[in-house]
């Protein structure tokens, strides 16, 4: 299959992302936050994404960093798909993110491919395919993605594999990537959602885990992007998804509730 490759990783986020993959997994709420404070100018951290095709919410615009947009669901009303195109154009963003999930939000993959093709083929940018959970039963997770790019029958111009995960180990989170690659070898992977879920020693298992994680994926060549989950603080995570807050806990949050970085946001530097 075609891949758009219409720019150059240069170009997506000047030289900075040369040297790093790290972005920041924004959120609606987090408007009180400054991502600029993981833009050292070391350029370890290049992207941002906020699951929507609006700018980020946030006291310093994107920070400096490439903002991603993002078109979570097939039709939302943050997000309208008629904006889509608008939307890029007018704000220059020259990667997309698609749908949220949808392996296990009842989309199906020939629905996901019909759309795909009409909304998301026509961006002359870079394009990533739905982002999928790490679940293992038939029809979701990477399942899901290869039925989609079957339904596609060659009309579907994407880059990027977009890979999310939450578990227990590293162990299973290198295990996970590794088989991505292996049974999609030609194309790049995002992965834009991954943490351990709710650790018995949450902040301190997180930051182990982390350490294994992003010196893993700085070191795997066809890991373009990754994105700890999430670039948020405890109180704000707590506040406004509390169902997150029980299925990850708040020891993955990038920042502390003074908006200074965490043990784990240290780590991004």
């Amino acid at each position: 299959m075609l891949t758009s490759a219409t720019l150059t990783i240069a170009m997506l986020f000047a030289t900075a992302v040369q040297a790093g993959k790290r972005g920041l997994c924004w959120t609606y709420y987090d408007g009180s936050l400054d991502p600029g404070v993981f833009n050292n100018g070391d350029g370890e951290v290049v992207a941002i994404y906020d699951y929507e095709t609006y700018a980020p919410p946030s006291t310093n615009g994107n920070g400096g960093l490439g903002f991603i947009g993002m078109q979570r669901c097939l039709d939302c009303s943050s997000s309208p798909i008629a904006d889509l195109a608008s939307r890029q154009s007018s704000q220059g963003w020259a990667t997309v993110f698609t749908l949220n999930e949808p392996d296990i939000n009842g989309i199906s993959a020939s629905e996901a491919a019909s759309w795909y093709i009409e909304y998301v083929n026509p961006l002359p940018i870079e394009k990533a395919l739905p982002a999928v959970t790490s679940s293992t039963t038939a029809g979701e997770g990477l399942s899901w993605v290869s039925e989609m790019i079957s339904a596609c029958a060659g009309q579907c111009y994407f880059d990027y594999i977009n890979l999310h995960w939450y578990g227990t180990s590293f162990a299973s989170f290198q295990t996970y990537v590794e088989s991505a690659h292996t049974q999609f070898p030609n194309y790049q992977i995002v992965i834009t959602e991954f943490a351990l879920q709710n650790p018995a020693g949450g902040q301190a298992d997180q930051v182990t885990f982390f350490q294994q994680a992003f010196s893993f994926l700085d070191g795997a060549s066809y890991v373009e992007l990754y994105f700890p989950f999430v670039a948020t603080s405890p109180a704000l995570f707590q506040e406004y998804d509390a169902s997150g807050v029980t299925y990850v806990g708040t020891g993955s949050c990038l920042y502390n509730n003074d908006g200074t970085p965490s043990a784990v946001g240290n780590l991004m530097y």
